[in-house]
């Protein structure tokens, strides 16, 4: 679908946020470049970086802000000191305790010795944030006409609604991408406007139903859905296993039944569409069943899925452990799936003109791809 839109789709995740920056300097150095970008918390952060600089300037930019929220000591431990498991733990707890830098810092409040009942929100201060991305991210280009297009998703505290900042209806600034990221309760709520929003990965950790929704079904649109949570994985054995178990079926259960739930939807309508074609003339032509008939056409939607795949060292703490190692993994790791996955040019299906959607994993670790038509 060489004329289809190119959407770049980036859930939620934390650290484990390097993973989609390897994937788009895979697309980057290959000449795919997206048209629109789409994220929830890390993935509205990465989103930004990329809107928000000129096509040669983002990879730079992406690793800018990876190698200053892993330049925390330690770094990497020695070797003596445990197995890498231990050692990722270590460097999840210095985080926790000492803050990332250019991101967030521990909020040196007396109040919180009150513990539940301090009168804080956050443990967290998240200004040095803001201040990271008034330096990485150009936002004058982000809200200039005929730019790429960047939607971020964010929970409306008090209604509990989900809610899209979209630089095509909305002037984009810092506490839009502050407030997609705003995880309680570590991270305090953003206010945008009069309302106050915390992390969109509460409602959907992933902004894939966002940019169907909002596609136009007249237009073909190619998506790359980038997860960092799996569904798949090994019965637990330790209480940190659990933990781990919970936060990836959380986070990814919920993005395969919905892209399946959406995928569904739209190819029963667009399978009406296609009974209408076979009524006879008379009645396919009358004005009210032709208007029916192109309301339910929709384009051919291709959905390409990747999803990071953790290493058995990685534990429950993956996400808030941003040491400089692990986060060259994970940068590597998506640069490695995407380029496998872009050497195989058939699998991008160019010649095929099916409507509707048609999704596809890539499949396991030896990155085969398997084609889901739903």
């Amino acid at each position: 679908m060489d004329s289809a839109r190119k959407a770049l789709v980036l859930q939620g995740g934390g650290a484990l946020g390097s993973y989609q920056a390897g994937v788009y300097e895979a697309l980057s150095r290959r000449g795919h470049h997206p048209d629109w970008v789409a994220g929830v918390s890390i993935g509205a952060i990465n989103a930004a970086l990329i809107a928000g600089n000129a096509p040669s300037k983002r990879v730079e930019r992406l690793h800018e802000f990876w190698n200053l929220v892993s330049s925390a000591p330690p770094q990497q431990l020695p070797s003596w000191f445990g197995d890498r498991a231990m050692q990722n733990q270590w460097s999840a707890n210095a985080a926790t305790m000492f803050g990332i830098p250019g991101f967030f810092r521990p909020r040196a409040s007396p109040l919180l010795l009150m513990g539940n009942a301090a009168p804080e929100l956050s443990y967290y201060d998240t200004s040095p944030l803001r201040e990271t991305l008034e330096r990485l991210v150009d936002f004058d280009r982000i809200n200039a006409p005929g730019g790429m297009r960047l939607s971020v998703g964010a929970v409306d505290i008090v209604s509990g609604d989900s809610r899209y900042f979209d630089s095509g209806e909305t002037k984009i600034g810092p506490e839009h991408i502050m407030a997609s990221g705003a995880l309680p309760p570590g991270f305090p709520p953003v206010q945008v406007g009069t309302h106050y929003f915390w992390d969109g990965g509460l409602v959907s950790n992933t902004p894939l139903q966002y940019v169907l929704d909002a596609q136009p079904h007249t237009e073909p649109l190619m998506v790359w859905q980038v997860d960092l949570f799996n569904a798949r994985g090994a019965m637990p054995t330790t209480l940190s296993e659990v933990m781990e178990r919970q936060k990836d079926i959380t986070y990814s259960s919920r993005t395969r039944r919905n892209t399946d739930a959406l995928a569904a939807n739209l190819n029963l309508q667009q399978a009406i569409a296609d009974l209408i074609d076979r009524l006879p003339p008379a009645l396919r032509e009358d004005p009210s069943v032709a208007a029916v008939q192109a309301q339910l056409t929709h384009q051919p939607i291709d959905v390409f899925h990747l999803i990071y795949r953790d290493k058995p060292y990685e534990t429950e703490s993956k996400d808030y452990e941003f040491s400089r190692a692990t986060v060259e993994e994970h940068w590597a790791a998506g640069l490695r799936d995407m380029n496998q996955t872009l050497a195989h040019p058939e699998a991008l299906r160019s010649e095929v003109q099916t409507n509707g959607v048609t999704t596809f994993d890539l499949a396991d670790p030896s990155n085969e791809r398997v084609e889901r038509p739903i």
